[in-house]
């Protein structure tokens, strides 16, 4: 584990990382609308799906997902196969991770149902 100076280091440029990040937001947006449009459409208002999606970095398998999104077994997997035949996954889904960047409030302002 780093200490003292490195991690003042990575703190910075974690920091540097995240304002660039919101920095290019708008410019990402509409770069990755078309996909954007496409992953709104997928997921609807399932509070469920949209869970989930936040989860797919590439660092979880289905199972954790499915655990932390309260998602059932059958619609995860049905899910994660519609993302992947819109191009909106990489990778072969086992750990599901989307292709485009999201932030994390893309979910917000919208009405939503349990599904």
């Amino acid at each position: 584990m780093p200490e003292g100076p490195v991690v003042d280091i990575l703190s910075a440029v974690r920091e540097i990382r995240d304002l660039v990040r919101l920095l290019a937001e708008p410019a990402v947006a509409e770069r990755d609308r078309k996909l954007r449009d496409e992953l709104r459409r997928i997921v609807r208002n399932s509070v469920a799906k949209r869970k989930a999606v936040l989860l797919m970095d590439g660092s979880r398998t289905q199972r954790a997902i499915r655990r932390e999104a309260g998602i059932d077994a059958g619609q995860l997997s049905t899910f994660v196969k519609e993302l992947n035949s819109a191009n909106l996954l990489s990778g072969d889904g086992k750990e599901p991770k989307l292709s485009i960047s999201i932030p994390a409030k893309f979910f917000e302002n919208e009405s939503t149902n349990e599904r």
